[in-house]
């Protein structure tokens, strides 16, 4: 097991509240777009608000994760991918994905985007996180029903091979 401090992930549904998990020491916020993700009554931003957000963190050596873990449907799925490269141009660090079809179209049409498996995929076992994996996620959002004794007996499991994030 590697030694690191954890990282700090704040959620972040709009520029005041990116202000706010800032000052309280976040290293890093997750937030959404106006579609696309499932916290509808966030705030959430437009591109401009975007674009701003990613700038205000990196400015300052932090990170933006873009929440886009909808299950969408087959008639979203090219708007789903024309926000993500959206995303990607924008600079946010991760796209965090529910739905395996979502990650393997992300993984084809916009591999340079990071992926980050959302807690909305209910992962709790070894199998699903080597799975990710090697559809090349890079952070499983586990479960939230998992124990800390289940949570290291996993990380026993996969190891260092993907990185593994849990609500505290």
């Amino acid at each position: 097991m590697t030694n690191r401090m954890p990282e700090l992930l704040c959620p972040a549904g709009n520029l005041e509240s990116l202000e706010a998990a800032l000052h309280f020491g976040a290293d890093a916020v997750y937030g959404g777009m106006k579609q696309f993700g499932l916290r509808a009554f966030a705030g959430n931003f437009d591109e401009e608000a975007l674009t701003q957000a990613v700038e205000k963190m990196h400015g300052v050596g932090k990170k933006f994760y873009l929440t886009m873990n909808i299950f969408p449907f087959d008639d979203q799925m090219d708007d789903f991918i024309a926000a993500a490269k959206a995303a990607r141009d924008i600079g946010v660090d991760a796209a965090i994905v529910s739905d395996l079809g979502a990650i393997a179209a992300l993984r084809r049409e916009v591999p340079e985007l990071p992926l980050h498996v959302s807690t909305q995929a209910s992962t709790v076992n070894a199998e699903a996180v080597r799975v990710y994996r090697d559809m090349g996620c890079e952070r499983v959002i586990l479960a939230r029903e998992m124990s800390l004794a289940r949570i290291a007996a996993l990380h026993r499991e996969v190891g260092d091979s993907i990185q593994l994030e849990t609500f505290v």
